[in-house]
């Protein structure tokens, strides 16, 4: 059987309620890797399993610092331990943040899967019990190989540049937008993908070795009818952060007044991506905004756009640099 290694990070999938029927007023991070696997001893028929146990916390409580020890983690665990694959249990709240960030960093091509769950263990018809199994067989099988960072949850598997989260209890929450899953975990307990990802990740990023003590700080910030610009002239004078993304109306557009604190920005240095709140389709360069020189961020989501702009700064400063990197990955 193969090696795999089981990350434990807290979040609903390690939650204990009150009752039964307690769907929203559980703990997080009361079960341990052990239990999983006792409780679910199915897992150790798919492979052998050795626990590595994280922060137990929830995922609102996840930060950079986290995401560092865990890409250096799996590195070691997969290009010095010989482990053929990562499980990763973590909170649904900022999965996709860390799974994106890893997708950029971790220098390897074996399966990393990341898994979370919408029902605490010990609810009825918890979906911890199933997506903790599937995770396992989506970082088993020799398909998963070369496909970056990935999600598997509720049957599907999602690449990590794509999946978000769209519903606050449903557990049809992670969708992918237009582009869906890379594939499912079937009926028959098979792995099947349909389609691959395109973009640079993993071992192709520029990002696998960059110095991560020193990572730029990058705020968002989310345009909305009557905006005032205030809070980007405040982000700008505190002389704290080296960029903003904005979650822009529509396109990626913003108000008038959002559009003069921007330039002023700008000028200060701050580097300016302009995303969409929407949730859905590209970002592209407009002429309203050529004079802003600011970075479209095709269809990332804001807060992706956000890592890709922690770590690009690490290596590039300029407009058109940028703008390259946002393209390819």
């Amino acid at each position: 059987m193969k090696k795999i290694a089981l990350i434990t990070m807290g979040g609903t999938i390690s939650a204990k309620g009150n009752h039964r029927c307690d769907m929203k007023d559980y703990r997080s991070g009361l079960l341990s890797g052990e239990e999983f696997l006792n409780y679910l001893p199915e897992i150790n028929e798919l492979a052998n399993i050795k626990i590595f146990s994280n922060d137990n916390i929830s995922s609102t409580q996840i930060n950079e610092k986290h995401w560092i020890q865990l890409k250096e983690q799996i590195n070691c665990l997969t290009n010095e331990e010989g482990y053929d694959g990562i499980v990763i249990t973590h909170g649904t709240n900022t999965i996709e943040e860390t799974a994106y960030f890893l997708h950029l960093t971790v220098n390897t091509n074996k399966p990393i899967v990341l898994v979370g769950a919408q029902r605490p263990f010990t609810a009825l018809s918890s979906d911890t019990h199933i997506n903790l199994i599937n995770a396992v067989r989506v970082a088993i099988d020799a398909s998963s190989k070369g496909k970056g960072v990935i999600v598997a949850i509720n049957n599907e598997i999602h690449s990590a540049r794509e999946i978000t989260k769209t519903d606050t209890y449903s557990l049809e929450t992670f969708q992918s937008g237009k582009v869906g899953p890379l594939g499912f975990i079937d009926a028959d307990n098979s792995v099947q993908y349909y389609r691959l990802p395109t973009r640079l990740h993993t071992e192709n990023s520029e990002f696998i070795d960059i110095n991560f003590n020193d990572l730029s700080k990058i705020e968002i910030v989310y345009s909305y009818a009557g905006a005032t610009g205030n809070l980007i002239d405040y982000i700008t004078e505190s002389k704290k952060y080296s960029g903003i993304v904005v979650a822009g109306t529509g396109a990626g557009r913003f108000s008038k007044y959002e559009e003069e604190a921007l330039h002023r920005a700008r000028k200060s240095d701050l580097m300016i991506v302009r995303s969409s709140r929407v949730g859905h389709g590209r970002v592209v360069s407009i002429s309203p905004y050529e004079d802003l020189d600011s970075v479209s961020s095709d269809n990332l989501t804001p807060q992706k756009a956000r890592i890709l702009l922690m770590l690009t700064l690490a290596r590039y400063k300029n407009t058109k640099d940028i703008q390259r990197i946002y393209n390819e990955y």
